[in-house]
């Protein structure tokens, strides 16, 4: 018999539990090890959405034209600190230079096929009865206030329609009717049904719990010092909470994944990208689901035990720093489209870093360095909608099987 591999996972996120699980499945021993507590970076303050309808990637035509005029009229999401990062520049050169209608494409092909994988994968996890996690299909709404919009969702759509992936437009009397907690003065806006929702942070303590039950060891506040290799070989990982021993070890770091990688030799072209959410109790006139609010770019998520409010994108270092600045747009982009856009009291305010790529793409990949890891990172705003795809892949490559999809655009040679 092949003896019982022993697997490291560097990082506690969404994407390492979902590591974790597919490992758990086929036999592995697994341990996580994680700098701070496991969900506590992008997978614990997120807005919950399982988005398998986002397939156009954040470089598509025009998105760099756009968020500079937003960014001059002090409309945009968009925040990009003054800085002498080289390494940002060139990241925000190429971003630029993938906003083309060919890559467009290309990416959402590419992108909609882990999307559908993930989908089913999904149905299964949260089929488990000691997942609870607010989980729902109501879908999403996005919602517009300037009736000039309402013809770029149309485009949109055609171009969703052939993955099969439609909305459904409804009028400002139909959207009303169909969420009566928006106010009267919006345009209209379009139903996708295809999406789900969920609470992040509950899903996060029940998936944990459910994989210590199943025997995952997990080593929180262990911050990673560095590695001992032989050859071309990782043998442990040193932090300071003691050395581990393992066969393979899984980068699963999200937008720390660069730092880390660092040490082993590898450039990986992952940027953070801080995004900001408010947690509140339910408002008294609250939505009966999420709701995208284009103009601003940001989302609104009720669950049955709660409320948030989240968005925004900020090129601002590894700093995870609350801006009030930015918490307050928030507030007022949810006040523009929304009869009661609060809840009382406040329970949470969260900034964290998403692991940005300038393609849109995750990086699901072995090092070409090291023969026994894996690298599981990039996912931008997608981290919780592919953790279940992404772990069933990296966990067939642990025992080197040939994953169910095609993981060639994932590839750190793209880069």
């Amino acid at each position: 018999m092949e003896s019982k591999k022993e697997v490291i996972i560097i990082g506690g996120g969404v994407i390492g539990l979902a590591c974790a699980h597919y490992l758990l499945e086929q036999g592995a021993s697994v341990r996580i090890i994680e700098r701070d507590g496991i969900g506590d970076g992008a997978s614990h303050g997120n807005c919950g959405l399982l988005y398998f309808s986002d397939l156009i990637p954040l470089c598509a035509p025009g998105a760099v034209s756009h968020e500079i005029y937003r960014a001059l009229c002090g409309t945009s999401p968009l925040y990009i600190k003054p800085t002498l990062d080289f390494t940002l520049f060139t990241w925000l050169l190429k971003f630029a230079a993938r906003c083309r209608p060919r890559t467009m494409l290309r990416t959402a092909t590419q992108k909609n096929e882990i999307l559908h994988y993930s989908i089913g994968l999904f149905e299964q996890l949260l089929a488990l009865p000691d997942l609870g996690c607010d989980f729902e299909r109501t879908g999403i709404l996005t919602i517009c206030n300037d009736p000039k919009n309402l013809n770029n969702l149309k485009g949109k759509n055609d171009f969703l329609k052939p993955f099969g992936i439609g909305y459904t437009p409804l009028d400002r009397d139909q959207l009303l009717e169909l969420e009566p907690a928006l106010k009267p003065s919006i345009a209209g806006g379009w139903h996708s049904t295809f999406d789900w929702h969920l609470r992040p942070d509950m899903l996060m303590t029940a998936w944990r719990q459910n994989l210590t039950r199943r025997g995952l060891i997990i080593e929180e506040h262990a911050k990673l010092l560095d590695f001992e290799i032989s050859g071309n070989t990782i043998t442990h990982a040193n932090t300071v909470q003691g050395k581990f021993a393992a066969d393979t070890f899984i980068l699963a770091t999200g937008a720390w994944a660069p730092r880390t990688a660092k040490q082993l030799g590898l450039h990986l072209p992952v940027q953070p990208g801080k995004g900001y959410s408010i947690t509140m109790e339910r408002p008294g006139i609250c939505p009966g689901m999420p709701c995208f609010l284009y103009e601003k770019n940001m989302v609104v998520t009720p669950w049955t035990s709660g409320y948030r409010l989240g968005g925004t994108m900020e090129f601002s270092g590894y700093s995870t720093t609350l801006n009030t600045r930015r918490l307050s747009k928030l507030i007022n982009g949810a006040t523009q489209y929304l009869k009661d856009p609060t809840g009382h009291p406040v329970i949470e305010e969260w900034a964290g870093l998403r692991p940005m790529t300038y393609d849109d793409m995750p990086i699901i990949d072995r090092s070409p360095v090291q023969e026994n890891l894996i690298i599981a990172t990039g996912h931008g705003m997608l981290g919780l909608t592919l953790a279940t795809g992404t772990g069933k892949i990296v966990a067939d490559m642990v025992y080197d099987k040939t994953p169910d999809i095609n993981i060639g655009p994932f590839g750190l040679d793209r880069f």
